[in-house]
Order: C-alpha cells, then sequence, then structure tokens
C-alpha cells in the first residue's frame, strides 16, 4: 500500500540518493496487457528467455506497477524475467465502478490468470511477489492454486487486515470520496503528506507521476480493497499448509504492518524472515540494492529446494 507519511513517520535514511527518480527509474522493461476477470491488466515485462525462471510482482493499495521500477532492469540482468502488475482499478488498469468486484478472492483471480499465462509462455520456475495489501492479494492466490508458484514473498505485507494509523487514514475514505470523488482523496493525502519532510524532498517529476497515477484510481476500487485490507482474516495456517516456501521481507520501520507483527508471521510460517534497513515500508523503491539481494538469495535457495 502506498500511503503517505505524516510528521511522527519514522525517521529512516534511504539508501537511494533524494533526487533519485524512484518510481520513474530506467528499466527497459515494455508494457502489456494481461487477460483479467473485468478487462485487461496492465503489467510492465522484461521479456526474453530468463534463464533462471519468471517473477511475478504485484503492487499495493494505491501503487502500481512502478513500485518494482528499480528492481527491473537489475533483476534482468540476474537472469529473470519480471513481470509487474497493475490490479484492476490501478493506474493503468481499468477496473469496474462495483466496489464489491475488488474483494480479495476476485483481486486474486486476475493474479492467478496472469499467472497461468506466464506458464504457458515460458513453462519455467514462477516467483510471485506481492506488496503490501499486493500481500494478501496474492496470499489468496497461492492458496487457490499452489501449484502455479515455486516461491512466494510477503513484503511488508501482514497475517490479516491492517490496523493502526493507515487504518483510521482509510476509515475517512468512504466520506471523502461521496464529497469530492478521487480528486479530494488525492488532495486530502497530498496535504497530510506534505507535513513530512521525506514527501517533500520527493523530486518533482515523481510527485507529478504520483499525481497523475492516483487520479487514475478507480474510486470504486479505493472503496472495495480498502475494505477488503480492513477486513481480511488471519489466513497464516493455511498458508504454511501449502509448503510452498515464504519468505517475510518489510522495511525497518515498516509503518503498515508493524515489524514486529510481520516477525511473528515469518515465525509461525517457518518462513525465511528479512529485514530490509534503511527502509520503511516500500523497500523496493527506498532501497533497491538491499531488496534485491535479499529475493535473488531467496529465490536461488527455494528453486533449489
Amino acid at each position: 500500500m502506498v500511503m503517505p507519511g505524516g510528521p511522527d513517520a519514522p525517521s529512516v535514511p534511504f539508501a537511494i540518493a533524494p533526487d533519485d527518480l524512484r518510481q520513474l527509474a530506467h528499466h527497459d522493461a515494455g508494457s502489456r496487457t494481461f487477460p483479467g476477470g473485468a478487462g485487461p491488466l496492465a503489467a510492465l515485462d522484461t521479456g526474453g528467455d530468463a534463464e533462471r525462471g519468471t517473477v511475478l510482482m504485484v503492487a499495493g493499495y494505491t501503487g502500481s506497477k512502478e513500485d518494482f521500477a528499480p528492481l527491473l532492469r537489475p533483476l534482468c540482468e540476474r537472469g529473470y524475467r519480471v513481470v509487474a502488475l497493475d490490479q484492476r482499478g490501478q493506474y493503468e488498469s481499468p477496473g469496474p465502478d462495483d466496489q464489491a468486484e475488488y474483494s480479495v478472492e476476485i483481486l486474486a483471480g486476475d493474479v492467478v490468470a496472469v499467472a497461468r499465462v506466464l506458464q504457458d509462455e515460458s513453462g519455467q520456475t514462477l516467483h510471485l511477489v506481492g506488496h503490501s495489501f499486493g500481500g494478501l492479494v496474492t496470499r489468496a492466490a497461492v492458496l487457490a492454486e499452489p501449484q502455479l508458484f515455486t516461491s512466494f514473498t510477503l513484503l511488508g505485507s501482514g497475517p490479516s487486515r491492517l490496523t493502526g494509523r493507515r487504518a483510521e487514514l482509510l476509515d475517512h475514505l468512504g466520506p471523502l470520496l461521496d464529497a469530492g470523488g478521487v480528486p479530494l482523496v488525492h488532495e486530502t493525502l497530498e496535504q497530510v503528506s506534505m507535513t513530512d519532510p521525506k514527501a517533500q524532498a520527493v523530486p518533482v517529476e515523481t510527485r507529478a507521476f504520483y499525481t497523475r497515477r492516483f487520479l487514475r484510481n478507480s474510486a470504486a476500487g479505493l472503496r472495495g480493497m480498502a475494505d477488503a485490507m480492513l477486513a481480511e482474516p488471519d489466513r497464516v495456517d493455511e498458508l504454511k499448509a501449502t509448503g510452498i516456501p515464504v519468505l517475510v521481507a518489510h522495511g525497518e520501520a515498516d509503518d503498515a504492518w508493524l515489524p514486529h507483527v510481520q516477525a511473528d508471521m515469518a515465525e509461525r510460517l517457518g518462513a525465511r524472515h528479512e529485514v530490509i534497513d534503511n527502509s520503511i515500508h516500500s523497500p523496493a523503491v527506498e532501497n533497491p540494492p538491499r531488496t534485491l539481494e535479499v529475493l535473488c538469495d531467496f529465490w536461488t535457495s527455494a528453486t533449489a529446494a
């Protein structure tokens, strides 16, 4: 989930320079679409014959495929084909106007559909990564079709529903949408975000991208995904029962699902647990080098196993 910080947000130095374009990082991936249950799903695809397998990355709430941009070129250079996905109703993926069509189970069906296409195209190992709310969605995909995936990574995600400060922000979403639609939600979140010095340091080009992306969110999607994120049950035992290798990775100062919550989840899963320093809730853009190292090491061990 990509949501703004605030005056009480953790103070963590990022491993990337303040003028790095982050989600606008050069990546060489091509744009393509995959068939989804409600229409085409927009993706970035590095393509090629990947000797080490394929990686499917799914964005979180209000996020997009560009949240993985800093990882795309390095992963391709290491022998992976990478596909990063906008979920339905996000940025360049259209979505229905019915908020009931954004449940975790329905969104997971889209992920399964994309995974099947990738398996048909390559027949290779397929590593699945879900960031934040995307972790809840991809977990449901694994539970539905565990045989499709070689490994599963929960990146800054949790065992069940979101709580805390970010959940409190979501409680205000409905009234804002009723009063002024997606533009008013964006304006309000922008005002909150700009109380955070880290947000103030984001380059103009990146902030313009954030605005363009947010305004293309489906209003029904914002409502439906928020409802889903605030109601998700604990499914840790179900995930463990699949036997699929799992990595739980998160920023050292994650302010969505807190670090101790994710550490407990990893212990319950018997999963590998990695804390990514110099990052908060979005390690792929806050500390790409360490995130890359953590992911590649896990995928090597999972493939060998």
